[in-house]
């Protein structure tokens, strides 16, 4: 079996449907494949025959051990993929650290490896990436590509053109990475490729309507329409939490920004108010902590935080009308000391007789973003489905 993408016969549009629903949705049985794609069963079985022969699909046995209420003839068995039929490297590049992972064709992580970054020149993070692409594959032959989400606007899924966390600019990060490894690479704005991530695979999978939020270092927005990710004109982050103004008289950041979604609830904001405030330089766990034990000043940035959180999730729910709002990122602990402030405050910003807001929280790491940077690669390298 081939296990590099240049090994591969090229998918056809066919081929390519029938890959993408059996691996979002599968197992699936031909009949359902048939009708949720608008097939004939010979169309099918013409376009199943390449899949299976390339290993990626298979068949496996029926839920229940066997055909149903004594149905004569041969079954008809479900197909699904062969999830380690190839395995997909990820990595989530922060300001200090490289998060890495592998993962099987299904997104399931299988292994961890993870790189402090001492510094910032691209090619000396090329060269940790190929070192870490050395430990990650070590033993598994079926590495098929990597994956690397960056904060900031990333070009053509192979330049990372602006990213104010690495300071770089017009940085072929792919192209360096893939000279010093040989596999292809896929780079992807870290925000975007959550979001297909969690529409593929996770919180989102079979929605129709769906939104990603994510609050940490800074704050990510992502929509599904229709199931599908929506592009932005820039990167999925730029300018989003500085410019939705949600208390006009509310604290300024270091940059003069006032009331806006980053200075009310990204953890760097949070921790300037108390600094600045007091004079100690906190942690923002100790901080949560601080509120929870009702230390006054703490306890006033969380309730902040929370009122601030609760507005945006309801602007988000009236204009959007989600079926469900993921929240994740490293700041999600904010939900558990003010919880109850960010649900009330839903409420406040509802009409009385709307439905209940779908808010599913997500305790996630930096591997869950690694993760999410393996997906696009996915998409790209084995499916030739380019993300939108």
């Amino acid at each position: 079996m081939p296990t590099r993408p240049e090994d591969w016969p090229p998918l056809t549009p066919g081929e390519r449907s029938v890959a993408i629903e059996v691996l979002v949705h599968g197992p699936l049985s031909r009949s359902e494949i048939a009708r949720r794609l608008g097939l004939s069963p010979g169309s099918l079985t013409r376009l199943t025959k390449p899949l299976i022969e390339q290993r990626l699909l298979v068949e496996v046995p029926e839920a229940g051990g066997g055909p149903a209420g004594g149905r004569q003839g041969r079954p008809s068995r479900p197909l699904d993929v062969v999830a380690d039929s190839r395995y997909f490297l990820g990595f989530k590049i922060t300001q200090d650290m490289v998060y890495g992972v592998v993962t099987t064709l299904r997104s399931e992580i299988v292994a961890r490896h993870d790189r402090a970054l001492a510094t910032h020149d691209p090619a000396e993070v090329a060269g940790l990436l190929a070192g870490m692409t050395a430990e990650l594959s070590r033993g598994r032959p079926g590495v098929a590509g990597i994956g690397i989400g960056v904060g900031g606007l990333v070009e053509d899924r192979a330049v990372v053109g602006e990213s104010p966390f690495l300071g770089w600019r017009g940085v072929p990060l792919a192209a360096l990475v893939q000279e010093r490894t040989g596999l292809p690479v896929v780079v992807e704005n870290d925000t975007a490729a959550f979001v297909e991530a969690e529409t593929w695979f996770g919180a989102g999978r079979g929605l129709d309507r769906f939104v990603v939020l994510t609050i940490g270092a800074g704050i990510g927005y992502g929509l599904v329409l229709g199931g599908r990710r929506v592009p932005y004109a820039g990167d999925e982050d730029r300018g989003f939490g500085r410019h939705w103004i949600l208390d006009p008289h509310g604290p300024l950041t270091p940059d003069g920004r006032r009331g806006s979604a980053v200075s009310l609830l990204t953890i760097p904001n949070m921790r300037y108010q108390v600094r600045a405030a007091t004079g100690h330089d906190r942690t923002y766990e100790e901080i949560l902590a601080s509120a929870a034990a009702g230390e006054p000043m703490a306890a006033r940035v969380v309730a902040e935080a929370g009122r601030a959180l609760g507005t945006l999730v309801a602007q988000i729910a009236n204009f959007v009308m989600p079926q469900k709002i993921l929240l994740a990122g490293e700041g999600v602990g904010l939900m558990e000391v003010a919880g109850d402030v960010v649900a009330e405050t839903v409420r406040d910003h509802r009409h009385p007789r709307a439905a209940p807001v779908g808010l599913e929280t997500r305790v996630s790491d930096f591997h869950d973003w690694a993760r999410g940077a393996a997906v696009p690669a996915i998409q790209v390298l084995v499916l030739g489905a380019a993300p939108v």
